[in-house]
């Protein structure tokens, strides 16, 4: 089975973000990518991963997701409530995400845009050099439930990372 985090409920605006697309405005698309760069730093540094990978974008509103196996998460961005299987979970940290459990994700208390991200990224293709979904120039489209996002070989196992997170909210 390949690796998986499944969207069993979402917002309207759930979507794959990275660092975005350069070089490409004179062919009408923008650079795009995720609203709040310094979140992708953030989430990279506590799984110990490239922040050149992908992560998904909370614009507002969380969800709710499934793992098909275990895997490691990390929390940034606007801070929004979050658990798993019920038990709250920090945010600006790195938990596991056991298989077959489900992490519920809020509204944002504070700011606009949290990111959910995973150990090994979020694995869908690139297309002109980037993951990221850019709605106005129609590459890729927001998630909905039963959507499962494939995830990427992941090369640590580490979780229990927390930081301070920068205040900009």
């Amino acid at each position: 089975m390949t690796r998986a985090l499944i969207v069993l409920e979402c917002g309207p605006a759930l979507t794959v973000q990275d660092r975005g697309r350069d070089g490409l405005l004179d062919q009408g698309v923008s650079h795009g990518g995720a609203a709040d760069p310094v979140a992708l730093t953030e989430g990279a540094a506590l799984l110990r991963q490239s922040p050149d990978l992908a992560a998904l974008e909370l614009a507002g509103l969380g969800g709710s997701f499934e793992a098909a196996e275990d895997i490691r998460i990390a929390l940034t961005g606007a801070p929004m409530q979050a658990s798993i299987d019920g038990e709250a979970i920090s945010w600006n940290a790195s938990h596991l995400l056991p298989k077959g459990a489900r992490l519920s994700i809020g509204a944002v208390r504070q700011g606009s845009y949290g990111y959910l991200h995973l150990g090994g990224g979020i694995d869908v293709p690139e297309v002109l050099g980037s993951r990221s979904t850019h709605l106005a120039a129609g590459l890729g489209r927001a998630l909905k439930p039963g959507d499962r996002m494939p995830v990427g070989a992941d090369r640590a196992d580490e979780t229990g990372l927390t930081l301070d997170a920068e205040p900009r909210f």
